[in-house]
């Protein structure tokens, strides 16, 4: 039993299909789903929750040893985080993640559920959720990157007949880093199924985003936007859900609306009309004439001899005009959605940084349903694309250089998928190529293309003949034979649109269509908007795209895709499904070993045990290995390899003529060697760190001591002096006046007894211009800095930087003090308003005021007491929590949108107080901490702040706000406690300021409240 439950297949000693399979069954029922091919991961679908993916587990996958933990979905994110970082085997380098596995088919199920954890699309959500935990770096950016997912997911994804969450779109997420934090993102769609919009087959849902929003949307904007009951709409097919389903899209929508503040999108216009005509309605969403958009439906016209002539269309002609305005416009704000989203998570960076990148495709698996059109033969042409990356990588390059450097090998046969790519790409005679060339002739149909076909590759060795009245036709994937039905194949290709309804959407007063319509197409088919800036040019642009058909729009991204994935280092995971029926804990013995097979898993053990995955040159080798001899200036060459081999004891590599050849585990090994290097230097640097310190600080410490002693001993001087100077005084004046009175001179009265002189503040030095005041010493901060983080700002002016020649000081002090007029004028110029509900401040709103005054006024106060103050020298917030042990700072982000983001939060919010309302239901993470008191004042008649005092609204407007004193003031349901904040006294030198925060003339008034005074309700 133990040999089965191998965690890596690598190391079988019987290697078969019935030992393969054995282990893999043995490992999913004892809920192990991940099982490693040396540096290759196998996950299997386990169809039920697993509690393998909590924080604790995250964390100890952290710069984990790849032997020390179970195989994990997680170490693939680690290893290829480490790997772009340069601190694994290889150096700095690029990365790639490839998830691939069977996605649907008539044979079973293996696609990605929300409890699976195995699946393709859910994986990808953990590979990205893990990558962002390794580069945390206390940015908002992180948690916007997560939220695409969800966005895209809600427009792209749908219910199938075997998955209900089923991508039907690919994409390539490209993630960039500077150093060791993420900058920025880009997301690359390929292939969206637009004609899922207009068409299900049975037992199909359309995209989710339809019934979320009929589900989420208020009963309000339903009138307003015209929407009826959804049993009537026939692109759902006339069917909606259960209670429960609505239950669960009207939470669905609340997340995809919350995902669009995350990102950072602004509030759209929307042109909305309330009409009992749907033409009128449509019309009137479309922002278009009503007659227009009737006419672009119902007949087409053209210039014979200068002259127009129109011609009517029959019924079918108009619900085909009606289904194209329905694809183009969805396919075109999808598009629009993710050009969108690729210039919110754009690297805000100089162009001249180099970034590095983490790449995660999480693209469609290959399909075979019971009828297959259009969008299941590009599918599966993207799937042969990544088989042949797999092979190429794993078996072709890799046995092609032990030829080439004279190693010793037995060549390990495999399926090559070559032959099926050159079926459908080879030019000019590739089924691609002749389906464009049919496309381009308006007489050429579904059944001439078909035909085409059957001549040209009769004969081909994967393609097979159909005897049928319906034009169809067979291919011979590596995964199996797919039948293919021609129907349509022609018009999705071409993909056209009416001359006489693109001119309607472009002449649109609705701004977004009239965007997406005069936006430029790439060669790829993304949308690029915002290029287009003249409709002349723009329509060129389109016109000129549309000479390129769908299907080679979808040649030209995946050859993009490709050169992305072979210029970096990839990193595996295969999908598997257990069985057909999306049951856990079964085993479907047949349905597991046909993926096994036609995946090639067998082979590719065999290459991962026997072969060599690592394959440096000497010059990389000994570039990154050098520092293990200790030797400055070592040549690269194959002595010094060679050398450094020696004192490894490492076993089983070989040495060609111009690289060296390493097993998988060498690189681990090597990597250890390594890092104890690394973790030796931090030793050095830490001791040698304290060291210099600990000289400074006494010299520092002699320094202040010596200039004690002269200030000392020069008072003592000044101080004999002055007494001397007066007992001469009072000696020559008690002579003048026994002169003048000529009586003998009385003894002299003894002068009282010298003071020792007081030492001045430590500050104050002799011959300084000016005194400073001594700068507060600042508290430690907390042990959990790293997951809470906070407003950290202290104005510290400190004369002890100029004991040691330190300069400087006042073009700090100067810039401080800017950044601080720059924060005032923001808040009055964009916040004053939004802070202030009914006329005065929420009681947990504290003004500008530093992060030690927070702390001082939260001394007392019990857990959960909370305030809100302004940052000192940024544009945004800071919450300050009364923790149980300690005060904690909360960073609340201002988003592009004006939304309200609490630092490492998934959630946006509109104002502040629906921040606080909501996070007195909701904890704040990580410590899921509950607002529960807020830090008011014991105010009286007016407000203890002087810069409070000073805002106030015109006599008309304050007599709305104010109720006299001891009366309760008139409030609604949202009305907000109008209890002024309170804060200690401003610190000299910034009145003035804090003044000027609240000072805007005719602004607001300010209401008084009763001591203590606070609702929950009022929040």
């Amino acid at each position: 039993m133990d040999g089965l439950l191998q965690e890596d297949l690598a190391t079988l000693s019987d290697l078969d299909e019935k030992s393969l399979l054995e282990s893999l069954s043995e490992r999913f029922k004892q809920n192990q789903i991940y099982t490693y091919i040396g540096d290759i991961l196998v996950a299997i679908n386990p169809s039920k929750y697993l509690p393998i993916y909590e924080k604790e587990v995250s964390e100890r996958y952290k710069c984990h040893e790849k032997t020390a933990l179970p195989p994990h979905i997680f170490a693939v994110a680690d290893r290829a985080y480490q790997s772009m970082l340069g601190r694994l085997a290889t150096g700095p380098r690029n990365q790639c993640i490839v998830i691939s596995g069977e996605s649907c088919s008539n044979r079973g199920f293996c696609g990605s559920t929300v409890e699976s954890g195995a699946g393709k699309t859910e994986s990808t959500k953990l590979l990205l959720r893990q990558i962002m935990e390794l580069s945390r770096a206390n940015s908002q950016l992180e948690q916007q990157i997560l939220q695409v997912n969800p966005l895209l997911e809600a427009f792209g994804n749908a219910q199938t007949v075997m998955n209900n969450n089923s991508s039907r779109f690919g994409k390539y997420i490209q993630l960039r880093f500077h150093n060791s934090a993420v900058k920025g993102a880009k997301i690359n769609e390929y292939l969206l199924e637009k004609s899922r919009v207009v068409q299900q087959d049975e037992g199909e849902r359309n995209f989710h985003i339809f019934y979320c929003m009929l589900a989420g949307i208020s009963q309000e904007d339903k009138e307003i936007y015209g929407l009826l009951d959804p049993t009537q709409y026939r692109y759902l097919n006339g069917r909606y859900g259960t209670e429960d389903m609505v239950h669960v899209w009207s939470e669905k929508y609340s997340e995809v609306s919350n995902a669009m503040d995350m990102v950072g999108f602004e509030e759209q216009e929307k042109v909305a009309e309330k009409s009992s005509g749907w033409l009128k309605a449509t019309a009137g969403q479309f922002g278009v004439q009503e007659e227009e958009l009737l006419r672009s439906l119902t007949c087409t016209m053209s210039m014979t001899r200068g002259e127009a002539i129109r011609r009517f269309h029959n019924q079918q002609q108009a619900e085909d005009a009606r289904d194209s305005i329905a694809k183009v416009a969805y396919g075109r704000v999808f598009g629009w959605i993710v050009s969108k989203v690729n210039e919110l998570l754009a690297p805000d960076v100089d162009l001249d940084v180099q970034l590095s990148e983490i790449g995660i495709l999480d693209i469609f698996g290959f399909e075979n349903f019971t009828v297959n059109r259009y969008e299941q033969i590009c599918i599966n042409l993207a799937n042969e694309q990544l088989q042949y990356f797999f092979n190429h990588h794993i078996f072709l390059m890799e046995q092609k250089e032990y030829k080439e450097e004279g190693i010793e090998w037995d060549t390990i046969e495999f399926k090559d998928n070559k032959p099926i790519l050159d079926l459908f790409l080879t030019k000019p005679f590739g089924i691609f190529s002749l389906l464009d060339e049919q496309s381009a002739f308006p007489q050429a149909t579904d059944k001439t293309f078909v035909d085409k076909l059957n001549n040209k590759f009769k004969s081909h060795p994967h393609f097979e003949v159909v005897r049928s009245h319906n034009p169809l036709f067979t291919v011979l994937h590596y995964a199996g034979k797919v039948q293919y039905n021609g129907s349509g194949f022609l018009e999705k290709n071409r993909d056209t649109i009416p001359g006489s309804i693109r001119g309607l959407f472009i002449n649109s007063v609705t701004p977004l269509l009239s965007v997406l319509f005069t936006a430029t197409i790439s060669r790829t088919g993304t949308l690029m908007p915002r290029k287009a800036k003249l409709v002349q040019t723009a329509d060129d642009n389109f016109n000129s795209t549309r000479k390129q058909s769908v299907g080679a729009q979808f040649r030209h991204s995946l050859a993009v895709l490709m050169e992305k994935m072979f210029a970096a280092n990839p990193h595996f995971v295969r999908c598997i499904k257990p069985n057909s029926n999306k049951q856990p804990d079964q085993v479907d013995s047949n349905i597991m070993m046909d993926q096994l097979r036609y995946n090639g898993l067998l082979e590719t053990i065999r290459i991962r045990r026997d072969g060599f995955s690592w394959r440096p040159s000497f010059k990389e080798f000994a570039e990154r290995y050098s520092i293990l001899l200790l030797k400055p200036h070592l040549p690269l060459n194959k002595e010094s390899c060679m050398s450094i081999l020696n004192i490894t004891e490492l076993h089983g590599w070989k040495c060609g003529t111009s690289r060296l050849f390493f097993k998988y585990v060498h690189e681990e090994e090597l990597a250890r060697l390594l890092d104890r290097f690394g973790r030796a230097a931090l030793v050095l640097q830490k001791n040698w760190r304290a060291v210099r310190c600990r000289r400074r600080y006494l010299a520092l410490r002699a320094e202040v001591r010596r200039q004690r002693q002269v200030q000392r001993e020069r008072e003592e001087r000044e101080e004999e002096a002055r007494m001397q100077q007066l007992l001469e005084e009072e000696t020559k004046r008690r002579q003048d006046a026994e002169r003048e009175n000529k009586r003998p001179a009385s003894p002299p009265v003894p002068l009282p007894r010298m003071k020792k002189p007081q030492p001045r503040p430590r500050s104050i030095l002799p011959g300084s211009p000016k005194a400073f005041r001594l700068a507060p010493v600042p508290r430690p901060r907390s042990k959990l800095f790293e997951a809470t983080p906070f407003d950290n700002d202290l104005d510290v002016n400190s004369d002890l930087a100029h004991l040691v020649g330190e300069v400087g000081g006042e073009e700090r002090a100067k810039e401080r003090h800017t950044k601080r007029r720059k924060t005032i004028r923001w808040f009055k110029e964009t916040q004053a308003r939004k802070v202030v509900r009914n006329g005065a401040f929420p009681c947990w709103f504290h003004g500008m005021i530093t992060r030690r005054q927070a702390e001082d006024f939260m001394t007392d106060k019990p857990m959960g007491c909370f305030l809100i103050r302004v940052g000192q020298s940024r544009e945004g917030y800071t919450l300050t929590y009364r923790g149980r042990d300690r005060c904690r700072h909360y960073m609340i982000e201002m988003q592009t949108n004006g939304k309200y983001v609490i630092l490492g939060e998934d959630r946006a919010h509109s104002s502040l107080p629906d921040l606080v309302a909501h996070h007195t239901r909701v904890g704040i993470q990580p410590f899921m901490e509950v607002l529960t008191v807020p830090c008011g004042q014991m105010c009286d008649q007016e407000p203890d702040y002087e810069e409070l005092k000073n805002l106030m609204l015109p006599p008309s407007l304050a007599d709305r706000g104010h109720a006299p004193w001891g009366e309760e003031p008139e409030s609604g349901p949202d009305q907000v406690q109008a209890c002024t904040p309170s804060v200690p006294l401003n610190p000299p030198g910034h009145e003035r300021d804090s003044a000027a925060l609240f000072s805007q003339s005719g602004s607001i008034a300010i209401q008084s409240c009763l001591p203590g005074a606070w609702k929950t309700a009022d929040w």
